[in-house]
């Protein structure tokens, strides 16, 4: 007689293998400009830097109207935009009630925080490119103008720009975690450093403390070719306060939160 094989027994509790990170971070990315507000956003932020590329091609001297030269300006306001864009990745799932089917969905949310985070990364790095585009077109306009449009660029700053806007995105990202809250959030990112700013020019106890602390000081060094060990030790410690601290407490926070 030929022997009959039991098929194996299925495990009750086993289920299906969830989707992977980098499925993940697609979605995120495609969140990032399904909402008015992120998409309005975005391309806010390619506006401004051709904005500010066009507006150097009138203000600078021909001498002056270099790749680089048209490049750095518009990283600043960029910078300015980005956190809000990291706030909105994480904030939007709790204003709009989706969190309740996105962790539904995916029940190990640090999994789905780094999805985020690495959205934000990546965008945050594409606005690089932004950047280098419009610099690229501001200098062929000074050529085409009359102008030097010279295609003298530091490589050193390449680095240090991704740098920037990364570090300006994740401490976006890191308030959104810590508050939860759209608008909270985007004033208390706003508004904190204004404060230390002024309180740092009115006390005089807390200018030094301002030298490791006040990201705008520790941050603005990014921005020339070359940055020495001190600069970096103080980028390190206003990072650690103002990035780092607010991610780890929000990540806890929100692995904690119930979803309602």
């Amino acid at each position: 007689m030929t022997a009959v094989t039991a098929p194996a027994p299925t495990l009750r509790g086993a289920t299906a293998a969830g989707p992977s990170l980098a499925r993940l971070t697609a979605v995120e990315l495609r969140k990032l400009a399904d909402t008015r507000a992120g998409r309005w956003l975005l391309i806010t932020i390619g506006l401004v830097a051709a904005v500010i590329v066009t507006v150097q091609i009138f203000v600078l001297k021909d001498a002056e109207q270099t790749f680089t030269a048209f490049f750095t300006p518009s990283l600043f306001p960029v910078g300015l935009l980005l956190p809000v864009l990291g706030i909105l990745s994480i904030t939007a799932e709790w204003s709009q009630r989706t969190a309740l089917t996105t962790f539904a969905l995916v029940p190990r949310r640090e999994r789905v925080v780094t999805a985020k985070l690495a959205a934000v990364v990546l965008a945050a790095l594409a606005s690089v490119l932004v950047s280098l585009a419009v610099a690229a077109a501001g200098t062929l306009a000074a050529r085409a103008t009359g102008g030097a449009g010279t295609w003298t660029f530091d490589w050193h700053l390449l680095p240090y720009a991704a740098v920037f806007q990364v570090a300006n995105v994740l401490m976006g990202a890191g308030f959104g975690l810590l508050l939860l809250n759209t608008p909270l959030a985007i004033v208390t990112y706003l508004l904190l450093p204004t404060v230390w700013s002024v309180l740092a020019a009115m006390i005089r106890a807390l200018r030094e403390p301002a030298r490791w602390l006040d990201t705008s000081v520790t941050m603005e060094p990014l921005l020339t070719p070359d940055m020495t060990a001190g600069q970096w030790g103080r980028l390190g410690v206003s990072l650690a306060v103002w990035l780092l601290v607010p991610l780890v407490a929000g990540l806890a926070r929100t692995l904690r939160r119930e979803v309602s």
